[in-house]
């Protein structure tokens, strides 16, 4: 069955900024059609079951509309996971952010201070600690410096060059952020198309389409700064509530909850 228009104009607009990476990168439409069929398998098999029965694979055949030798292919797949990336870019991030908001880490203004490499407090391997787990200082370290995030003095301190964590020189890490912070986008315009609006969750946007080439550069630098502003205290209150930073911290179940800035520019094809 045919998309409806709406949709099939909405794919097309999410796949068109997606296919430009793909190739960008290589990806043959025949490798995309691959991981389509395992995705559009594993979601079938996993959120459109019917309670109290085993997803079959005729079944996931019917939904997705692919072969039952398709969908048998795809379920034999082995699940892929980048857990190692994300806890990598989770850990190097939280460093960042605890060295911004903690004051044993501040220097009496409340900016980062210069810390000195070794030392049980008010150091750089105390912060690491604190805020990496068991990750050793020196590995953090060499990944803030092959970012650029930090400077090391000839006697070891480390200075803070940066207000958040930008993997720019790590195509990888790129990529990984690509998928993580697109999926928690649609995810959360999924939620809003299929539930009640009073369950609704933050999805906005500010936009014009007839503004000169001089008014961007001015805008950028203003929405870069008061973005940035809000989640370091956005980033404040939630560290106050993660386990991970503070085990002590009550309640039922584990979830992740966030919120994603992005800035976007394009000029007008007034055809």
């Amino acid at each position: 069955m045919a998309a409806p228009s709406p949709l099939r104009n909405a794919i097309i607009r999410v796949l068109t900024p997606l296919v430009r990476i793909l190739l960008r990168n290589g990806v043959s439409y025949g490798t995309f059609a691959e991981i389509a069929k395992e995705v559009f398998t594993r979601v079938a098999v996993q959120e459109f079951d019917i309670q109290g029965r085993k997803q079959s694979i005729s079944r996931v055949a019917v939904i997705t509309g692919l072969t039952r030798k398709a969908v048998k292919e795809a379920m034999e797949q082995p699940a892929k996971k980048d857990d190692d990336l994300d806890e990598y870019y989770n850990r190097a991030a939280r460093v960042i952010a605890g060295w911004r908001r903690d004051h044993e880490f501040q220097k009496t203004d409340g900016e980062p201070a210069r810390l000195p490499f070794h030392g049980n407090s008010a150091s750089f391997s105390a912060l690491v600690k604190r805020y990496s787990g068991d990750v050793p200082a020196r590995a953090v370290i060499d990944e803030l410096k092959r970012i650029q995030a930090v400077a090391q003095a000839d006697d070891g301190s480390v200075e803070l060059l940066v207000r958040a964590y930008l993997p720019s020189n790590d195509a990888q890490m790129k990529l990984h952020i690509l998928g993580t912070d697109v999926s928690h986008l649609i995810a959360t315009i999924g939620h809003n198309l299929h539930n009640d609006p009073s369950q609704a969750r933050l999805q906005r946007k500010v936009a014009y389409d007839n503004l000169p080439l001089e008014a961007l550069a001015p805008f950028r630098r203003m929405a870069t700064e008061k973005a940035q502003n809000l989640l370091e205290t956005l980033d404040k209150h939630l560290s106050r509530q993660d386990r991970d930073n503070h085990p002590e911290v009550g309640g039922t179940g584990r979830f992740k909850a966030g919120v994603g800035i992005y800035y976007f520019e394009e000029p007008v094809d007034d055809e």
